[in-house]
């Protein structure tokens, strides 16, 4: 239990065995002696400006109470043992009386007992109708800002058992929005631990097969889902791919729920959705909520206000913090001063401006810190550490910074959970575009891209890899793009000597198109030659990894006709070159291909600490001439370069994977085939313990080869089949085209010419795709066809 959550249990504990509510001062002392038990009445007082002599009688009363309620001796050194004890036994309790028939009538009751969540037993029942009467897979819940949508979403969630919950937070911004393949990407690696094809297509027919499997109930939540959609409810043209999406998700075989929440409705013809419209709360579910803090319930100004506010419940949560700081629970005081403002003015954003304005006349630190907690994007990092909130407190003493945080807790303007912190969206809205019209506006923008920059000292996950992200979107927001050029470009942990790329780390982890979302808007505005240089060299590799080859020889080409070849650093200019010799040799264009890697070899041979691109070269050199008959030659080289492997201190991982899988097939074609298959054997174990999946699936292939060379057909056919499993999963083209190719070649020597066409056929197709002609001929030549 996190600290809310035990505050939550004890209040509605105590309320159901006393008929009274906790007072202010007990509710500091549980909730700051639950963080830190070790904290002394006096340190609590001084903080919060009592006595200490005060703090004492009253913690004195709390334990007294809950030692009435429990029948034990409850002091400041046990209490925590004996919250957590009672909540578990109330926990097993509602889960025997939910096996003995009264599943969701005990569960919804124990969701009520929840001081911040009031009045909607009707809507969840209502949406539970619709999903088990109606078979909806997909409910849009509609409702003004602030209405409560996504806390009932969360809500219905609890009430079902389900094995996970998907989310996805719509940025409040049009032009931050993530991609719906970035999207499915992250869902099928990060929830499902599956490695995501190179193409859309193969991805989201990936997720509805997981969706189909009946063992899983899985929960999907798509949040804020208005910033997506034109005046018309349909999707910008940007995120068109979102409607792929939503198809899937409304598959009537899949076992999931959606639940999508919007201000707006949503008008795609193509998509059968259900639209739940959510009402503000009634003027009961207002009076039971402030009857949980104390104020008076029955008071005619809490009718008034529910009526002025529609109901609103986070303009009721927002007004319950400001009777409590500044009105000392009195609500008709608060009333008096307010109501006239406020009547004339019912939507909730005029609510918001009022208490800015407030917290500005009497908070001015804890004013100036809610409009930089703006800043944040709170979207594939959904919240951010304590320590992201107090680098924005610069100007205050440090002694007094958690006081500032605990002040907009107190008025329900920023929401935080187990240690993490974040602004709900239409008060975000509001923060965000006071801090725009101000002077800090670039000033804390380069204050969070600096703190997002230094929590990443080395990616080692998706996570990690988003979260050092983060700041890239903040130098975009002040247009510094050659600062969000080097969040892309800036080297990470240990490979290299000077670490890896963050962009390389991407198309690594298996998420490419997060990398070309990321790099599109900014390349045109780059001036530094040499960040141009790399960027596109990125675009390129990743291009080339999805099959887009024609791309990525585009990127290529321009940094040869933009950039000043004198001004760029021997390893980019290497890495161009290298890298256009691989998209050669994807399109089986030899000659060129081989051109390009004799171009390598020549400039690592004038600087030498360039000698992993001399070895990655002379792998593909040796391949290309255990192809062309230049056998010797082959021979060489790769007797050579195997021994560098070992000794190579710059090799990455990635390089090393790739070099043994090449070197495999080389001495294949020589006809050494012992060595080849000890060395498919060094790769396969290399790419599991790195989980490089392409790279196994390639010296899977190379397997396939060794045992046809040595006519066990049976094991050749059986390795092919893994091997197009593999690639096929992550969508490698090229690899999966040759492995087509290869499958044909076996059958053909089995004598399946029926079989051994099937696979021709298909190989020439995945290499017409990729605009591929050499790659077709082959295929041609091996068929008869020439």
């Amino acid at each position: 239990m996190d600290t809310e959550e035990a505050l939550e249990f004890l209040e509605n504990l105590v309320f159901i065995n006393t008929g009274e509510h906790l007072d202010k001062v007990q509710r500091i002392i549980f909730r700051q002696l639950w963080e830190d038990e070790r904290l002394k009445y006096s340190e609590m007082a001084k903080s919060r400006g009592y006595t200490e002599a005060h703090f004492k009688a009253v913690g004195a009363r709390l334990w007294q109470i809950l030692s009435n309620i429990t029948g034990e001796k409850v002091s400041k050194s046990n209490f925590q043992a004996v919250v957590i004890t009672r909540w578990r036994n109330q926990h097993l309790q509602a889960d025997f009386q939910n096996q003995n028939g009264n599943g969701l009538v005990n569960q919804l009751q124990l969701e009520t007992i929840n001081s911040n969540f009031v009045g909607r037993d009707r809507e969840i029942a209502e949406l539970n109708d619709i999903i088990l009467r109606q078979r909806a897979k997909i409910i849009l819940i509609q409702g003004e800002g602030g209405v409560g949508k996504t806390t009932l979403a969360r809500k219905y969630f609890k009430t079902r058992k389900l094995d996970k919950v998907l989310e996805l937070w719509m940025a409040t911004d049009t032009q931050n929005i993530t991609s719906a393949e970035s999207v499915v990407e992250e869902w099928l690696r990060r929830d499902f631990n599956e490695e995501p094809g190179r193409e859309f297509g193969i991805n989201l027919e990936r997720l509805r097969r997981k969706l189909r499997d009946p063992k899983y109930q899985i929960g999907i939540f798509i949040d804020n889902l208005e910033t997506a959609l034109d005046r018309n409810g349909k999707f910008i043209n940007t995120r068109r791919a979102y409607v792929e999406l939503l198809r899937v998700l409304t598959d009537s075989s899949v076992h999931s729920i959606t639940l999508v929440t919007s201000r707006e409705r949503l008008s795609e013809s193509s998509i059968e959705i259900c639209t739940y419209t959510l009402e503000g709360l009634n003027e009961q579910a207002w009076r039971q909520f402030f009857s949980n803090y104390n104020i008076d319930c029955n008071s005619l100004a809490l009718s008034e206000m529910c009526k002025a506010y529609g109901g609103n419940a986070k303009a009721m949560q927002i007004i319950r913090g400001v009777i409590s700081t500044d009105f000392g629970n009195d609500i008709d005081a608060y009333w008096q001063e307010n109501c006239h403002d406020l009547l004339n003015e019912r939507q909730l954003n005029d609510l918001v401006t009022t208490q800015f304005n407030r917290l500005q006349k009497n908070n001015i630190e804890a004013y100036r810190l809610l409009c930089r907690l703006g800043c944040y994007r709170y979207q594939d990092i959904t919240s951010v550490p304590i320590e992201g909130v107090l680098c924005l407190l610069w100007d205050v003493a440090e002694s007094q910074r958690r006081r500032v945080i605990r002040a907009l807790q107190d008025l329900s303007l920023i929401e935080a959970k187990k240690g993490k912190y974040w602004l709900h969206s239409v008060i975000r809205t509001e923060a965000i575009a006071r801090l725009k019209s101000t002077s800090e506006w670039e000033l804390v923008n380069r204050k969070v891209a600096e703190f997002w920059t230094q929590q990443v000292a080395e990616v080692k996950n998706i996570t990690d890899a988003l979260t050092a992200l983060e700041a890239y979107y903040h130098y975009l927001e002040i247009e510094d793009f050659e600062q969000a050029a080097n969040v892309i470009t800036k080297c990470r942990g240990k490979q290299w000597g000077t670490g890896l790329p963050l962009g390389c780390s991407f198309y690594q982890l298996g998420l490419p198109q997060k990398i070309i979302f990321v790099i599109t808007p900014i390349i045109d505005h780059i001036q530094s030659q040499e960040s141009l240089s790399k960027l596109y060299n990125m675009l390129g590799y990743t291009y080339r990894i999805i099959g887009e080859i024609a791309q990525a020889i585009r990127c290529y080409q321009i940094i040869e006709a933009i950039v000043d070849q004198d001004l760029v650093s021997e390893q980019t200019k290497t890495s161009l070159v290298f890298n256009r010799g691989l998209c050669k040799l994807e399109l089986w264009e030899v000659a060129q291909a081989k051109e390009c890697f004799d171009t390598v070899c020549y400039l690592v041979g004038k600087e030498s600490i360039l000698d992993d691109y001399m070895i990655y070269s002379q792998c593909c050199l040796a391949y290309i001439h255990s192809c062309t008959g230049s056998l010797v030659e082959a021979f060489s080289i790769a007797e050579n370069v195997y021994l560098s492997i070992s000794s190579s201190i710059r090799m990455t991982l990635w390089g090393i994977g790739h070099s043994l899988a090449t070197l495999a097939f080389t001495y294949k074609n020589l006809g050494n085939l012992e060595k080849s298959l000890n060395i498919c054997q060094q790769a396969i174990v290399h790419c599991e313990e790195n989980n490089f999946t392409q790279i196994k699936g390639r010296a899977i292939a190379c397997l396939a080869e060794i045992y046809r060379e040595q006519q066990e057909y049976t094991t050749a056919i059986s390795c092919h089949r893994t091997s197009i499993q593999i690639l096929q999963k992550i969508g490698a083209k090229a690899n999966l085209a040759n492995a087509y190719y290869q499958l044909g070649l076996t059958y053909q020597r089995t004598g399946e010419m029926h079989r051994s066409r099937e696979n021709f056929i298909e190989a020439i197709r995945l290499f017409q795709e990729m605009q591929a002609p050499k790659q077709v001929e082959k295929v041609q030549k091996a068929m008869g066809y020439f």
